[in-house]
């Protein structure tokens, strides 16, 4: 992508710093339970105030300064970005700032449709961008609209069921996708899957599938009882040594982790032990419950990204912040998602797992210094910039930490 600010783009106003701005993004699946885009979250830390007296002009300049800083491939790899768009953003054609085969344009459910904005996105349509309705809910005056559509979002917390259900055999009548927004639980997403909905949006996939009277099965029994032995304080070098090496595939992966410039430098690490020496007991026991996790195959490998994005997250927002509680945090933002991937509610799954107390306390109710912080790094997650800045965690270090710790889990995952 290019670099390059186009004329358009009036070069009159200074884009504010990228570290001033909220940059986060939100997993948009498939019917499979694939990645099929990410919408991308903006919110320059201006906007929070009243004293913006063109907080269009601002989204734009966070857009255009965001992508062309951090560049597409840093925030949604190979996927799609869907990028919110005002009505002003569409007139005055920032869009084209952005490549056609790797954008979806949302346009916002309050933007005014009227002939300058149809024709906006007919032109936009012309050029190849994919376009999608935001929060839509059908009306007869909004089918010019429909019909230039390429994918309609439906918030489905917003209508009962049956409200739903109409909005999409009204939809049926036209050539576009629908996606389900804010699905939060595993029976809604069934649930849409089946009312015919091609992509779906939300956090069910970060809660756990609770069935009454369900017995896990015996791979998880057994990746929880690792994952108890790696939290016990008693565990040692040794302990760890020869639970790794009972396991080539394992021992290779580890291997490879430890080779990583991130952990190691530019020395060469050819055996568990002499890892062990280099990393410590700490690091090797978090990249093996990483590793334990992604061998539980059934639940989409986006949990993993999360789970590991939380937990890299939370350690360095400790570590930076000059706590003592560094190492221990990146265990509560990996454990954060135990429930979804054992699918078991946390509290049933915690007293097998020798944590401390003020682990369990950060996991079960955001307490104490631990649980402030994975508190923190959940609602930049889901894009809750207020209780962000409530919270008090600092502008800068969130943003910079966050980009870190996609890079990191990406480069790790590809290990797993």
């Amino acid at each position: 992508m290019s670099r390059q600010v186009p004329s358009r783009c009036p070069p009159q106003h200074t884009l504010p710093p990228i570290y001033e701005v909220f940059v986060g993004r939100q997993p948009i699946y498939t019917q499979q339970l694939e990645v099929f885009a990410y919408e991308l979250l903006f919110r320059s830390g201006e906007l929070q105030h009243a004293g913006v007296t063109d907080g269009n002009q601002a989204t734009a300049h966070v857009l255009v300064n965001t992508f062309l800083e951090l560049g597409l491939d840093t925030l949604v790899g190979a996927k799609r970005a869907f990028v919110n768009l005002t009505r002003d953003f569409l007139l005055q054609d920032y869009s084209l700032v952005f490549p056609a085969d790797r954008v979806v344009l949302e346009v916002l459910e309050d933007v005014e449709v009227d002939d300058d904005v149809l024709a906006a996105l007919r032109h936009l349509s012309a050029q190849g961008y994919i376009i999608a309705l935001d929060d839509f809910f059908y009306q007869e005056h909004l089918r010019p609209l429909v019909e230039l559509a390429d994918i309609i979002k439906i918030d489905v917390l917003a209508s009962s069921r049956t409200t739903v259900a109409e909005h999409v055999k009204l939809l049926r009548h036209y050539d576009v996708q629908l996606l389900a927004e804010k699905v939060e639980t595993q029976e809604d997403f069934t649930y849409y899957k089946t009312l015919g909905f091609e992509y779906f949006q939300g956090y069910f996939f970060c809660r756990p599938d609770v069935v009454k009277g369900q017995r896990s099965p015996t791979n998880r029994l057994v990746i929880l009882e690792l994952l108890a032995k790696l939290q016990s304080p008693e565990t040692t070098f040794h302990d760890l040594e020869a639970l790794i090496s009972r396991d080539v595939s394992l021992s290779y992966k580890v291997l490879r982790a430890a080779n990583m410039a991130i952990y190691t430098g530019a020395r060469k690490v050819g055996s568990i032990h002499q890892a062990l020496q280099l990393i410590g007991l700490t690091a090797m026991t978090n990249i093996v419950s990483l590793f334990l996790l992604a061998n539980i195959d059934d639940k989409p490998h986006e949990l993993l990204i999360t789970a590991m994005v939380r937990a890299k997250m939370c350690e360095q927002l400790a570590k930076r912040m000059q706590q003592s509680t560094s190492a221990t945090s990146f265990t509560v933002g990996l454990l954060s998602v135990l429930d979804a991937f054992m699918d078991r509610p946390m509290p049933d799954i915690l007293p097998m797992l020798p944590l401390a107390d003020d682990i369990v306390e950060a996991l079960l109710a955001h307490e104490g210094r631990l649980g402030a912080t994975l508190h923190c790094v959940l609602a930049y997650e889901r894009g809750d910039w207020e209780t962000v800045q409530n919270l008090g965690c600092p502008r800068d270090l969130l943003v910079q930490t966050y980009l870190e710790a996609l890079k990191w889990a990406t480069e790790i995952h590809d290990t797993c």
